[in-house]
């Protein structure tokens, strides 16, 4: 039987193994972790993938194994962050607003904040402190207001960029000395229930790697969003 989705949105949905037969998709748009899919018989992920790593060069030495090549990807996903806050400063209040649902420019910096706490702190120093209370972290329970996290809060923007400058200098600061041996050794998770539980029998470099995607992913989530608003303010 024909269905009609158009316009449908899925959102946060495991769509592994699906087949779509028979389908008219125009206008349509996929964000999020694809792998081997196959369009009208062609796997098309590959130039997906060279596309992206065509238009964002960082996105190879985020997956380097060497010290350098991560200390230069850091450096460049600061260097990002940081003319994106420029310009957001220009249009004041243009931080707190949304689209299509997604998190506004500073809910997305406090979520860096808990994926720094979280993925670099807890899983690549061994930390046991609480998180910085600003984060947003998942939002599901037990997780979505533990460890410190206080989602009452609302920080100014000048608030959340100190924290993030922080947070930046202690991980360039850490970059500068860690060697390849200590990348690679097994990521020192505490024996506890904090998220992110999964991360137990990870490297060191994949902890890390998270905390590098995350910030380059959500910095083009951002970016994104800007020009959305900021066309909408123009039409």
């Amino acid at each position: 039987m024909d269905e009609d989705l158009h316009g449908a949105e899925f959102r946060e949905c495991d769509l592994t193994g699906a087949r779509l037969i028979g389908v008219v998709m125009q206008d349509a748009v996929i964000d999020g972790l694809v792998t081997n899919l196959v369009v009208n018989g062609v796997e098309v992920t590959e130039y997906v993938e060279a596309e992206l790593d065509r238009r964002h060069p960082v996105r190879v030495l985020i997956r380097s194994e060497e010290p350098a090549d991560l200390r230069e990807a850091a450096r460049r996903l600061h260097a990002g962050w940081t003319a994106t806050i420029e310009r957001i400063r220009r249009t004041p209040g243009i931080e707190r607003r949304s689209v299509n649902d997604e998190w506004s420019a500073v809910q997305t910096m406090r979520h860096l904040v808990f994926v720094h706490d979280s993925w670099f702190r807890r899983c690549c120093l061994g930390s046991t402190e609480l998180f910085t209370p600003m984060g947003i972290g998942p939002t599901v329970d037990p997780y979505r207001e533990a460890h410190g996290i206080d989602l009452s809060l609302d920080p100014s923007l000048d608030e959340i960029v100190g924290v993030r400058a922080a947070q930046t200098a202690e991980l360039q600061a850490w970059l500068d000395q860690v060697s390849a041996a200590q990348l690679a050794a097994p990521a020192p998770v505490p024996d506890d229930d904090v998220w992110p539980p999964y991360a137990r029998g990870r490297s060191v470099r994949q902890c890390l790697g998270t905390v590098l995607n995350e910030t380059f992913e959500h910095h083009g989530f951002c970016v994104r969003d800007l020009d959305l608003i900021e066309a909408q303010d123009a039409g």
